[in-house]
């Protein structure tokens, strides 16, 4: 067993206390700004415009959520970007799967030129205008086709995935087509458990995509009933005017503003990323595992 020398537990105590306190003080930079906007969306509008919201909410009140969710809207635009992002997502997986699956197979025949073209979508893109174009001759205008069908699958992603399985040993796939299992059944049932972290970690980049695009739903959705909530927190953060403001009725006629910009965008930050902040832990025992093994093929 090996001695210690003289003075290394010492120093070795002192590294690890060193890059604790390194690493905590990198996450309160990290956490502080959400932390920061949490605070301000509980805080008044006189806090706010005096600067003195730092780190808990001063004057406690919950105006800001009161008026985003007043008419209703918000509500609806949260449930629509629920089903946007749960179709969108399982259909992502789906044909990533589809993809990676017989690329990660050599005896796929003609599976270097595959990958070629496949690569070169990733150079090229066929540019904003020409898809709008295309959504619109199709007809899936006002439908959320015009959002899941060109998002289908990721080239990135599915290129991670198909490291993932060429990584997975060959003799899993022989021992199932020795017993007479086909391809489909090889995927379903073999393969795919087997891919549980990378599915998993894949999942999270795709539902979070999702969750916050409103470019696309911008573009092609122009129905009310139909916005998701980035684009209805985008039109209510530029619609924060007169209308936000809680006039007074005095007889000097004086304005009594309870209400900021600031107010409504920190509540809009917090409403957005909460969520996502929610589904994260049930995802985190695969997600690390997912990334660095699908991202290096070992």
């Amino acid at each position: 067993m090996r001695m210690l020398k003289r003075g290394e537990a010492p120093l070795s105590l002192a590294a690890n206390c060193l890059n604790y306190l390194f690493l905590g003080l990198l996450s309160l930079v990290t956490l502080y700004p959400f932390w920061y906007e949490v605070a301000a969306s509980f805080s008044s509008s006189r806090a706010i415009t005096a600067g003195e919201v730092f780190w808990w909410p001063v004057e406690f009140n919950t105006e800001a959520y009161k008026r985003l969710f007043e008419d209703g809207q918000l509500i609806s635009a949260m449930f629509n970007t629920i089903l946007v992002t749960a179709v969108g997502t399982a259909f992502n997986i789906v044909m990533t799967v589809l993809a990676a699956y017989p690329l990660s197979r050599k005896r796929l025949y003609g599976r270097n030129t595959l990958v070629l073209f496949i690569t070169f979508t990733m150079i090229y893109a066929s540019g904003l205008i020409p898809n709008f174009i295309l959504v619109k001759a199709l007809g899936l205008m006002n439908s959320y086709w015009a959002l899941w069908l060109p998002g289908l699958i990721s080239t990135y992603n599915m290129f991670v995935m198909k490291s993932f399985m060429e990584g997975l040993p060959d003799e899993i796939e022989e021992s199932a087509s020795i017993d007479g299992a086909g391809n489909l059944r090889i995927l379903v049932q073999i393969m795919l458990p087997l891919c549980k972290p990378i599915v998993a970690a894949l999942s999270l980049f795709y539902a979070v995509g999702w969750w916050n695009s409103y470019f696309n739903v911008m573009l092609y959705i122009s129905k009310s009933g139909l916005q998701t909530l980035m684009l209805k927190l985008y039109q209510m953060i530029k619609q924060v005017d007169e209308s936000l403001l809680n006039r007074g009725g005095g007889s000097e006629g004086v304005m009594t503003v309870t209400l900021t910009p600031e107010g409504i965008k920190a509540a809009s930050v917090v409403i957005a990323i909460t969520p996502i902040l929610c589904v994260y832990p049930f995802l985190q025992k695969h997600f690390v595992k997912g990334v660095l093994i699908g991202s290096v093929k070992g």
